[in-house]
């Protein structure tokens, strides 16, 4: 095994491996302390501009929960302590929110359909790719996204037989 010999003391492979598993773990736990540093700070919001068209809501709180002073459109981040703000509002009011928020959510759910269809085409591409010959990529794809024989054939420039085996084959992946 390789040694060397600092000033008497002979340091060999297992000595270095100590110190340099003794590095990482004084790195380690400096990046830690620093990262609990980071985490320990209580980062305040920015102040949002005050409203003067939207009067503020009376709440009724302990001294537990925190005072809502303005009404504002952006989201804001939900409090830890649940505030009963519907005293004051009326059934029809409770109503009309209940209609914005099934229309908002009937959105979102179509948004994460389209968002669905359009993961299983990239997948679908990708298995294609992954599956096949390089030679045969393009057509693989051409028939995933639905092209005919003929026409792979013609793109491609393979035979007709192997265009119509691609396309078969892709479908059969699909399914």
């Amino acid at each position: 095994m390789p040694t060397v010999e600092i000033a008497g003391v002979t340091l060999g492979l297992r000595e270095g491996i100590f110190v340099v598993v003794g590095l990482v773990a004084v790195y380690m736990a400096l990046v830690l302390w620093r990262m609990r540093r980071l985490l320990g700070r209580d980062d305040a919001p920015p102040p949002t501009p005050e409203r003067t068209d939207v009067p503020s809501p009376r709440i009724d709180t302990t001294d537990d929960e925190p005072v809502l002073e303005d009404v504002d459109d952006t989201p804001a981040p939900v409090p830890p302590v649940a505030i009963d703000a519907t005293q004051d509002r009326q059934p029809a009011q409770w109503s009309e929110d209940l209609v914005i928020l099934r229309e908002e959510v009937d959105m979102l759910r179509s948004e994460l359909a389209a968002l669905r269809e359009d993961m299983h085409q990239e997948l679908a591409h990708l298995r294609a790719s992954q599956t096949v010959s390089p030679i045969y990529g393009d057509a693989m794809q051409m028939a995933s996204a639905g092209y005919d024989a003929a026409m792979i054939a013609e793109r491609c420039g393979i035979a007709r037989a192997e265009a119509e085996l691609v396309v078969a084959l892709t479908k059969s992946e699909l399914q």
